[in-house]
């Protein structure tokens, strides 16, 4: 009956509104993508949102502000990272972009680099008892994301660079979470006997 008829030609004929010039030109801005990339962002951060959400609620205990369980901290970050995205998925729709907010090649390079620096982080931080590797300490773990991470911009990797930005990390870590904070954590690969 309506093949080819836009979402406002259809929404007109079916509530009965006629030819309503201005209404089809109104749903035809609201529901018009301005920025894809805004949008595209916009569902992940509610995705992940919505994911941290749902876990800590059937997984954890809340608690409440003043008696905090182990799912009150996700529950909170989840529901502010998923209003943040539809604030920014509401923004996409409404505000104009230049050039419509393309969404381009996916930058292989970062997303590896970046992903991978966490996973040796905790690799090397805990070790993997199954595939026999130790725990490498918190020093030596800090130094090799440091590295990994930088990897990710190919143009403005100096090893020198990175080596002092990572002895300044691992020397603040020491100072927080050991001197500080006094946690109890490998600082020294296990096989030193440090």
């Amino acid at each position: 009956m309506l093949a080819g008829a836009s979402v406002a030609q259809v929404a007109q004929t079916l509530i009965g509104l006629g030819d309503n010039a201005s209404l089809s030109v109104a749903i035809g801005r609201i529901v018009s993508i301005k920025s894809e990339k805004d949008f595209a962002s916009g569902l992940l951060f509610i995705v992940t949102g919505g994911g941290f959400t749902w876990v800590s609620t059937s997984s954890y205990t809340i608690g409440s502000a003043s008696q905090m369980g182990p799912g009150y901290v996700p529950l909170v970050l989840g529901l502010v990272l998923a209003l943040l995205g539809g604030l920014i998925l509401f923004f996409s729709l409404v505000v104009e972009t230049p050039d419509g907010g393309k969404i381009g090649d996916i930058a292989w390079r970062p997303l590896v680099c970046i992903l991978g620096a966490n996973l040796a982080f905790g690799a090397l931080l805990g070790g993997i008892h199954s595939i026999g590797l130790p725990s490498m300490g918190l020093m030596v773990a800090i130094v090799a994301l440091t590295v990994i991470a930088a990897m990710a911009d190919e143009a403005a990797f100096e090893i020198r660079r990175v080596l002092v930005l990572a002895t300044l990390l691992a020397a603040g870590s020491y100072g927080v979470f050991i001197s500080l904070l006094g946690l109890q954590m490998p600082l020294w690969p296990a096989f030193l006997a440090l």
